[in-house]
């Protein structure tokens, strides 16, 4: 039986972008080491969840690792709690939060407060408080990120988000989706009034202001929902397994499902990421485990922010730490794809196919040579991200017989 290295390089499908000459990111770049492992793997297309489904990255790698999100996804805020560290108990209800810069007139300018490079630690404790019996926890994730979880009775998830998610707009009211959970999103409110009062007196934005830099001073949620109940990843597919990853939302995602998480150096979830670090890690980490996951966050950073350079850039930095992976192939099987395309020319998740090569020695080839998403096109593939768990315990000789 071999081991399972699946890396899921975040955003990666693109399409055609007049800066690249019509090319897309992935065409564009110098991926010397993903070619090899086209030319010595079976390529094709994965649809994230489904065929047009324009999936988040924690609805795609809850497919991707088997489960079906129709079933068993809540919000986005469970997850993303979980992967800071924070304690979600049944009934609690968890989001995924923004510090973003709203203006006099109380519009949102920027959903990311200029994009934070330090803490926003100070900020998460002034507005961890109680209001009407709710106790109320923010805790600071990456860069603008944050994650708030309520803690009470008679908790709802049924709520809108205060996230209008364009600039341009006020943040929205919490509103009630059904009855029960109008306590919720009353008590809710409340607590986003105190927020704003709170943020904007507070001496971490005044000294932003006198800096120059935007003022963190409006929380935005979204994605609120109870944790899931998921089955173990490890005995449903009889494998020890981790994952290497920087950001909290998929940590939170393999921590639920049973998926060690392995700490190293230079773990974070942004462009500044040390991708040959990660791959290192996740080599040694297969050592001991029969399969790992590894997420790569930049080129859906640089998909949301339309720039295509970058995007090509870091898909290369990606590539020259995949070369360490070339020489390990004996006893190994390699996916690379991605959770969902983020097309520079839209700056947002589309519902388009994503490349994927599933590699190793002594493999079955399809006569594909490059990885992009123009070779996929003629490759073998062609799979919903809930199929690809079992293509692996196949390719990686784990699978069970299926009849007589």
């Amino acid at each position: 039986m071999k081991k399972i290295l699946l890396i899921v390089m975040d955003g990666l499908g693109d399409r055609p972008n007049p800066e690249l000459g019509g090319r897309t990111a992935l065409e564009a770049a110098y991926r010397p080491s993903l070619n090899y492992l086209a030319a010595h793997g079976i390529n094709g297309f994965m649809f994230p969840v489904k065929e047009g489904i324009r999936s988040g990255s924690d609805t795609s790698h809850l497919s991707i690792l088997g489960y079906n999100t129709f079933s068993v996804y809540t919000g986005r805020g469970p997850f993303e709690a979980m992967g800071l560290g924070m304690d979600v108990m049944p009934g609690d209800i968890a989001f995924r939060a923004n510090f973003a810069y709203v203006n006099d007139d109380g519009i949102v300018e920027d959903r990311r407060a200029g994009r934070i490079s330090d803490s926003t630690e100070e900020l998460c404790k002034a507005i961890s408080v109680e209001i009407d019996g709710v106790q109320f926890t923010v805790k600071n994730g990456v860069e603008h990120r944050a994650a708030l979880v309520m803690h009470g009775e008679g908790l709802s998830d049924r709520i809108s988000d205060s996230d209008p998610h364009v600039i341009g707009r006020a943040p929205e009211m919490i509103k009630a989706l059904d009855p029960e959970a109008g306590f919720t999103a009353e008590v809710l409110n409340k607590y986003l009034e105190m927020t704003r009062k709170v943020l904007n007196s507070h001496g971490y934005n005044r000294s932003r202001r006198n800096s120059g830099n935007l003022p963190a001073n409006e929380l935005l949620l979204r994605g609120a929902g109870k944790a899931p109940v998921l089955e173990n990843f490890q005995q449903k597919y009889r494998l020890k397994a981790a994952c290497v990853v920087g950001i909290p939302l998929i940590s939170g995602i393999c921590k639920l499902a049973g998926i060690e998480v392995v700490k190293y150096k230079g773990s974070t979830g942004t462009v500044k990421t040390d991708y040959s670090g990660k791959i290192a890690a996740a080599l040694k980490a297969l050592e001991t485990r029969d399969f790992v996951l590894v997420n790569i966050k930049a080129p859906d950073i640089a998909g949301h922010d339309g720039n295509a350079l970058l995007k090509r850039d870091v898909i290369q930095e990606s590539d020259r730490a995949f070369s360490q992976i070339i020489p390990r192939l004996d006893g190994l099987v390699v996916a690379i794809t991605g959770d969902h395309s983020t097309p520079c020319s839209i700056k947002e998740h589309s519902g388009d196919p994503v490349p994927i090569v599933v590699a190793g020695n002594a493999m079955r080839t399809d006569g594909i040579t490059r990885f992009d998403e123009t070779s996929a096109v003629s490759g073998t593939l062609r799979l919903k991200s809930t199929d690809l768990m079992d293509v692996l315990m196949s390719a990686s000789d784990r699978s069970e017989k299926y009849g007589a």
